[in-house]
């Protein structure tokens, strides 16, 4: 029977490397959905040499041990002894009714025992069948409750099943055993309630993978099409998605036009106008016109796959609350072991109890030292948050950035395609020395190599003749400044204001001409020998739709929004003013967005920073959470990144914000419920007023009701 609140306190799990690089044999581990059953597993192999890295997957309860293969079943026989049943992932998974008939019929018997201890005559038949009957009960409902509980115990372990197998086996020997059925039985179904509902609650993220469909149309090398398993079908194929399907695979449009509901991938239900050139996303809804689409990515490495394992890896990782409730536990669980033997061995000393009251009122005390509710509480919350989130197109990548957002007090946010839309064109150009049509090549072979919004605009804007062709050699971005490379057989750079100040080659009238368009909002690029101007291009980007509303959002949160760029500063104020955001700061280089976002750190408090780029990628490391705007986003950005907003909204920012003080406030709800029901039984128990039925009731409902609470953020 799975259980989600196990917990002893001994915290020594071998040093493992993280699932995402772990490679080896994977076993499925039905009883383990948590990560105290993380932990045992960890202890139980942490003496086997030969163990290099384990990777634990408690969504779909799976474990991978990376070992060689004649250690592989020396670590299976450990885990066995743990009181777990590792089975390869081919074996088939029993069916969800097993469970559910098992509990039924042990709570029949025990139900059953109940009648006969009330109703039947008080003789040694009467007697025997009815301990049969609640031994049947608890043989069914506490069959792996005894088996890892046996284990702990044999191990000097404390944990929730070796003291209710103790509190079962002791209640049944002082002749309590209808009630000792009763109870394992209530916590055995409390425990497949909570399973169940934790499982809800990891794999609801998982039922995205299911959009994208098992099949694709792959054109033929002779130009027909064929069905072929999704996962089949190399990179670099093309595949044909009829009006109303669902894509299968990430992929270019190669042929057609069409509008494509978005939602699985970035949780904005708007359809998206497609056509040749645009990506399209595996699991993604084609609404109208006929597509061909080129492969891009394997089935198992699409946007959606990669969503749905980054969610699985945040769930995987302890959120603080987490932690705290895990040493917590860790001191609660023993100490009131503590307290029920002393109740045994000093209560019919000191307070007159018989023996047998006294053991009873200790095994009351084990079955409320039950840390169920108090463990199960945080994990339970943050998944769902996590869920809630990538639903919504907010990939936050571990519970800890969920839970931070909630201090966060200023947000740093950069220009280009965070704020604007990175989307920027051509609107002004004009060749201030040298041949006219020579620059102009000059100037579109530059920005061809570049992918830098602006360059790319540049070399789109430009009309298609208006320059002569040209070679580039020793091609080189200068980050935070443009681009430089040998055109021409001369050195030429692409490069913002700040890179022309530093080669010295500004002068009054050039300053002019640039203050004049920088005044617009407008970014300004210059081609430069290493002796003079060539070439003016200035470059306008639009303000995201969503952008004043996410700043006035942010503001209503009580957090600061300050634009960060590397362009002008006169055009970081002109778009600053526009968004509705008060501090600008222009003329920044990765590291002075780096010391901004320190002094931002210092005079407000906990900082975001959200970016889309390379030069953005120290500010996000550096920053408490980072965010990056996925679809615009490089690579390398999303990787510092501890959170993607995938659909590139900034109206997500604030949401998330909003999510994570929800997460807050359930979490804190969760604790004290659970707490504080467990301060009201030990004094009840003390008081003599407690029962066992009472001890489980309250452990049941204290657990399905900080799992439950935590489940309300799926609706968020």
């Amino acid at each position: 029977m799975p259980s989600c609140c196990d917990h002893d306190h001994d915290h020594t799990p071998p040093d493992t490397s993280t699932p995402a690089a772990t490679t080896g044999a994977t076993f499925r581990v039905a009883a383990m959905d948590c990560a105290a059953e993380e932990s045992e597993i960890r202890r139980a192999l942490a003496p086997l040499p030969g163990v290099r890295g384990l990777g634990f997957q408690l969504g779909a309860r799976t474990l991978t041990i990376d070992a060689p293969d004649d250690v592989i079943p020396q670590a299976l026989h450990a885990i066995r002894q743990a009181g777990f049943d590792p089975e390869p992932v081919t074996t088939a998974q029993p069916p969800a009714s097993n469970g559910l008939w098992r509990m039924g019929l042990a709570l029949a018997l025990a139900l059953a025992a109940e009648l006969l201890a009330f109703f039947a005559p008080d003789t040694l038949p009467f007697r025997a069948l009815g301990m049969a009957v609640a031994a049947g009960g608890i043989a069914l409902a506490g069959f792996s409750t005894y088996r890892k509980g046996l284990a702990a115990l044999r191990q000097g372990r404390l944990n929730i099943n070796a003291l209710m197998t103790v509190a079962v086996t002791g209640a049944f020997l002082i002749g309590q055993w209808p009630e000792a059925a009763m109870v394992m039985a209530l916590y055995a179904i409390a425990e497949l309630i909570e399973a169940r509902a934790v499982d809800r609650a990891r794999n609801a993220i998982k039922g995205l993978l299911d959009l994208a469909p098992d099949t694709a149309e792959v054109r033929q090398p002779g130009g027909g099409w064929q069905s072929v398993a999704a996962a089949q079908v190399p990179i670099g194929a093309v595949v044909r998605v009829k009006p109303g399907a669902r894509i299968p695979l990430d992929g270019t449009v190669a042929s057609g036009a069409s509008a494509v509901n978005q939602a699985p991938v970035t949780g904005e239900s708007i359809p998206v106008d497609k056509a040749v050139g645009d990506p399209v996303f595996a699991g993604t809804i084609n609404e109208t016109g006929m597509l061909e689409v080129t492969v891009t990515a394997a089935a198992n490495d699409t946007t959606l796959a990669r969503i749905i394992h980054a969610v699985e890896q945040a769930q995987g990782a302890r959120a603080p609350t987490q932690q705290f409730v895990d040493r917590f536990a860790a001191l609660y669980t023993p100490a009131v072991f503590i307290a029920a033997v002393l109740v045994a061995a000093l209560a019919p000393l000191l307070l007159d109890f018989t023996w047998t009251d006294a053991l009873y009122k200790a095994l009351v005390l084990l079955v409320i030292a039950c840390p169920c509710a108090l463990v199960i509480a945080t994990p339970v919350t943050v998944v769902s948050g996590l869920a809630s989130a990538a639903r919504r197109g907010i990939l936050i990548k571990g519970g800890v950035y969920l839970e931070e957002a909630h201090k966060l007090r200023a947000i740093a946010l950069d220009k280009t395609g965070t704020i604007t839309e990175g989307r920027p064109r051509l609107v002004a150009h004009e060749v201030l020395a040298g041949n006219a049509p020579q620059a102009l090549g000059w100037a579109a072979a530059l920005a061809g190599h570049s992918d830098h919004p602006v360059s790319r605009a540049i070399a789109q804007g430009l009309p298609a003749g208006s320059g002569e062709a040209a070679a580039v050699d020793d091609f080189t971005a200068l980050a935070g400044r443009g681009v430089q490379a040998r055109v021409g057989g001369q050195t030429l750079v692409l490069g913002n204001h700040r890179l022309i100040e530093e080669r010295g080659l500004c002068s009054p009238a050039l300053e002019s001409t640039l203050a004049q368009h920088e005044a617009q909002g407008r970014t300004v690029t210059l081609l430069a020998s290493d002796t003079q101007v060539l070439a003016l291009f200035a470059v306008a980007d639009t303000l995201k739709h969503s952008a004043r509303e996410a700043v006035a959002q942010l503001r209503a949160l009580g957090v600061t929004p300050v634009l960060l760029t590397g362009d002008n500063a006169a055009t970081a104020q002109a778009i600053a003013h526009q968004a509705g955001i008060a501090e600008a700061q222009g003329h920044l280089l990765p590291e002075d967005k780096l010391a901004a976002i320190e002094r931002l750190q210092a005079t407000h408090g906990p900082a975001a920073m959200t970016g889309d780029g390379i030069n953005d990628a120290p500010a996000l490391a550096r920053a408490h959470i980072g965010i990056a705007m996925g679809a615009a986003g490089t690579d390398t950005a999303m990787e510092a990144a501890d959170v993607v907003i995938m659909n590139d909204d900034l109206r997500r920012i604030p949401e998330m914000i909003g999510l994570s003080r929800r997460t807050r406030r359930v979490l804190v709800q969760n604790i004290a419920i659970a707490l504080g029901i467990k301060a009201v039984f030990l004094v009840l128990a003390v008081l003599g007023d407690a029962s066992m039925w009472m001890a489980v009731f309250a452990d049941m409902g204290a657990s399905l009701i900080v799992v439950f609470n935590g489940l309300r953020l799926l609706r968020a």
